[in-house]
């Protein structure tokens, strides 16, 4: 902790996110969570898309499979396994020990944050280059848009995480808070099925979710059917739900044990 505590800011970071990345490395269950999810669960809502005109929307089963692989790597390598993440090491006191020395506390929630968006920027990489030689999406039309996305996405995931985690007891009623955004992510922000397929009221509301807008941009920069009106409006709502994100968390993450 020492050698962490006396180096500058950015060797203090790479030397917390080494630390985490081991403990990381130790936790065989969210690992594979986080590995597995995202390569499993694209698959499973194959069927579901069978019936669905995705042509009429410029989409294809490669499309809505990379982007779903992508979605869940938001949901399960970043959001899930972060909650868990910080809820364990402020209930071991690790936080407050940190906090002691002369990490910041956004030192402290960015180097816990940087190994699981890391794993999640890689896994994102990989997926969107399997699904381009195995389900010939092709390369991303708008790559830009793609990887405007994947940034807002992993950002929004980490912060989320922390937001989760304050109101967290426990690692193992972690999988019960976290719960809530997963499902409702996978529904409604365009994961598992098109948020354009939706009722007219509902599909408003859903595209306001707070991945909605990551997901649609990385979903855009394969099917380049965004204005760039619309484009802007987008990373305008993506950036928005970052700002209140990290905003709460500054207000109401907790250091202490919930005891």
């Amino acid at each position: 902790m020492s050698s962490i505590t006396r180096a500058p800011a950015g060797r203090r970071l790479r030397a917390l996110a080494q630390a985490e990345l081991a403990l990381l490395g130790r936790n065989r269950s969210v690992v594979f969570t986080a590995l597995a999810m995202p390569l499993v669960l694209p698959f499973s809502v194959r069927p579901a898309l069978g019936g669905i005109d995705l042509h009429k929307q410029g989409l294809s089963i490669g499309t809505m499979t990379a982007t779903a692989a992508i979605g869940f790597t938001f949901l399960f390598a970043v959001y899930t396994s972060l909650v868990n993440a910080y809820t364990a090491r402020r209930e071991e006191l690790v936080l407050k020990r940190m906090r002691t020395g002369e990490l910041s506390d956004s030192e402290i929630l960015i180097g816990t944050a940087l190994p699981p968006v890391g794993l999640g920027l890689v896994q994102a990489l990989l997926v969107s280059a399997g699904c381009m030689a195995l389900l010939h999406t092709g390369a991303p039309r708008a790559p830009y848009l793609t990887l405007l996305g994947l940034a807002a996405g992993l950002v929004l995931s980490a912060a989320l995480a922390a937001l989760t985690a304050s109101f967290t007891r426990t690692t193992e009623s972690g999988q019960v808070t976290a719960l809530p955004l997963v499902l409702v992510s996978m529904i409604g922000s365009g994961i598992s099925i098109p948020i354009e397929i939706l009722p007219g009221r509902l599909a408003s509301v859903c595209a306001f979710l707070p991945l909605s807008p990551a997901i649609r941009l990385v979903r855009a920069g394969w099917t380049d059917r965004l204005s760039a009106a619309q484009a802007l409006g987008t990373t305008a709502t993506a950036l928005a739900w970052i700002v209140v994100a990290v905003f709460a968390v500054q207000r109401w993450f907790r250091w202490e044990p919930r005891r």
